[in-house]
């Protein structure tokens, strides 16, 4: 693999799945041959001391810029361009495509030989709004390969593209650490801790915003309480929308069946799943479509942990469930299927156990970590 340059907005210790994503890639490479160029994660001497103590115990190269969001600017470009020819790499992956992607051409002309770049969800967005489209054209032709996340992101992509640029797109998607994500990854101790011994838990990993759908979730509670009365809602993770769903529980007379931990560090979130009995996040597309799940991670995850999954039909959510074999996909936004798919897992010892375990084997056939990394270093 050539030296490459990472050049992303989307790198821990800001959270989120894209930033996972990115940080177990470059995990996975030769350290020796990796760069990172990132924004600041956010000002403040905070900010500033955590995002230094993460950079010092990586074992590559990471360089911060001032402001908290790289755009393709001018300035930003003459960054990009001098640490490219500074440490010598030959090759970039844009950990998002958009629109970062747009430097390519500069990055090319600096002596880059192969030029990567990663779309997720937004980039889908993107190819729905005329100017953005045209960005998302100039992308393409930039690069010599965009990735795809699934079926669903690479047909909403590809027809805003030249039909060379959509020809060379390849499906590159986030992977799965089957070795912490297992089914003894410690969920006893979890139920234990929050006081849910032997209850039924349907648990929801997410940050807790609209599309999510963990609103929907609580609205299912009364449906699913009258079939499985100690049944009981985990919701892990935080987020703007936490004041709205801790309201929600209460004027829907569910609290004392819904408990949500805040936002958890990422090594305690396999415990949090093994926590669940099943997996259930029923995401909707927002917005017209601007807002819309990318594939589902958390999806795997919780297949990796043994779990079965109830996912929403937004983007490419289904991409990641097996459905009626890992789980079942339904409308995002509708309280009552998901009631009645989360309730007959719940009372089903059986139908669990061979829908986490189809799940299991499936992340350990295809969603492996070391898998997709040798994709990416072969376009590399």
């Amino acid at each position: 693999m050539h030296k490459t340059l990472i050049v992303t907005n989307d790198f821990p210790p800001r959270p989120g799945g894209i930033q996972a994503f990115l940080h177990n890639m470059a995990l996975r490479l030769d350290p020796d041959r990796i760069v990172v160029y990132a924004s600041t994660w956010k000002h403040g001497e905070e900010g500033r001391a955590a995002t230094a103590a993460f950079d010092a115990e990586q074992p590559f190269t990471v360089v911060r810029d001032r402001t908290t969001m790289l755009l393709p600017t001018p300035r930003v470009t003459r960054r990009a361009v001098g640490l490219l020819r500074e440490h010598g790499c030959e090759s970039v992956w844009f950990g998002a495509a958009a629109p970062l992607g747009l430097m390519g051409p500069a990055l090319r002309r600096a002596g880059a030989r192969r030029i990567v770049a990663t779309t997720h969800g937004h980039e889908a967005g993107w190819a729905q709004l005329p100017g953005a489209r045209q960005l998302l054209r100039r992308i393409g032709e930039g690069t010599d390969t965009l990735t795809y996340l699934g079926e669903y992101t690479r047909s909403r992509i590809a027809p805003a593209l030249t039909d060379r640029a959509a020809a060379r797109m390849v499906h590159l998607p986030p992977g799965v650490d089957e070795k912490s994500f297992h089914p003894g990854s410690g969920g006893a101790d979890v139920r234990a801790r929050l006081g849910l011994a032997d209850r039924p838990v349907s648990v929801c990993v997410s940050r807790l915003v609209p599309r999510k759908g963990q609103d929907t979730l609580i609205a299912a509670m009364p449906r699913i309480l009258a079939s499985v009365p100690d049944a009981v809602l985990l919701v892990v993770g935080g987020g703007p929308y936490e004041a709205d769903l801790r309201a929600l529980a209460a004027a829907t007379g569910v609290a004392d069946s819904v408990v949500f931990t805040g936002a958890v560090p990422w090594s305690q979130l396999p415990a949090h799943h093994g926590a669940g009995d099943v997996f259930a996040m029923p995401c909707r597309t927002r917005r017209g479509g601007l807002d819309v799940e990318g594939l589902g991670i958390v999806y795997l995850e919780a297949s990796a942990t043994g779990l079965p999954v109830v996912a929403g039909d937004s983007g490419g959510a289904p991409d990641a469930v097996l459905d009626g074999e890992t789980g079942w996909v339904v409308r995002g936004g509708e309280p009552e299927e998901a009631a009645d798919r989360i309730a007959v897992l719940l009372q089903d010892p059986g139908l669990r156990e061979r829908m986490g375990g189809r799940g299991r084997a499936w992340v350990e056939e295809q969603w492996r970590w070391d898998l997709l990394a040798d994709r990416l270093r072969a376009l590399l």
